[in-house]
This record gives structure tokens, C-alpha cells and sequence, in this order.
């Protein structure tokens, strides 16, 4: 295997996470587009509504190794075997809270516009 190819990741990962994988793939464009139209709207980041939801990323790592252990059918034995496995667990919990941080500020600053 000479050439990096995306079709392998996509394969391997929906042979991973199976029928969650392209409803992830929607959530995520999703969700990025939400927060991109949000900063273009408030012309910028409100720290105090940034602050709220890097708390609530603090629970979403752990929600993503939790989705990635359930998605896998593995346990903490399985998963955590050697350096790369702790990396690959380091960089699930990171995307996970990345992903619940974007996911609350959106949340916050929707709910903080509905009420005006």
C-alpha cells in the first residue's frame, strides 16, 4: 500500500461503527456549519458562552470513549493494551469534547437569542 487512500478510512471506519457511522458524518457537518453560521451572526466568540462549554466538553470525551467502547464492543482491558491504544484513546476523548464544546456553544447561543 503505496498511496494513502480515503476510501480505506471511510471502509474501515463504517466496518467499525457500523449504521452510527453516517448519521456521526451528518451530525458533525452538521454541527460545524451551525457553529460557523453562529460566530458569523454574533460576529465573534462570547467567552462567557465559550466558558459554559468547555465544561460541558469535560463530559463529552468521556461520552466519546464511551460511544467508541459500546460502538466496538470492547472494555477498558481491550481498549487500553498498549502506547497506541492510549493514544487512540486520548484523541476519541479529545474529539469527543471538541465536538460537545462546539455542540453547547451553539446550544447556548441559540437559546440565549431565543430568548430576546
Amino acid at each position: 500500500m503505496k498511496q494513502l487512500d480515503p476510501m480505506v478510512f471511510i471502509a474501515v471506519f463504517q466496518e467499525m461503527l457500523g449504521g452510527l457511522f453516517w448519521p456521526l458524518v451528518v451530525f458533525i457537518v452538521l454541527g460545524a456549519l451551525a457553529f460557523i453560521a453562529v460566530i458569523i451572526r454574533d460576529r465573534g466568540i462570547n467567552s462567557h458562552w465559550l466558558v459554559r462549554a468547555e465544561f460541558v466538553a469535560l463530559l463529552g470525551g468521556f461520552v466519546g470513549v464511551g460511544l467508541m467502547l459500546w460502538a466496538t464492543a470492547s472494555s477498558p482491558g481491550d481498549l487500553l493494551g498498549g502506547p497506541i491504544d492510549w493514544l487512540l484513546a486520548a484523541a476519541i476523548w479529545i474529539a469527543g469534547a471538541a465536538g460537545a464544546a462546539i455542540v453547547s456553544y451553539v446550544g447556548l447561543s441559540l437559546a440565549h437569542h431565543a430568548r430576546r
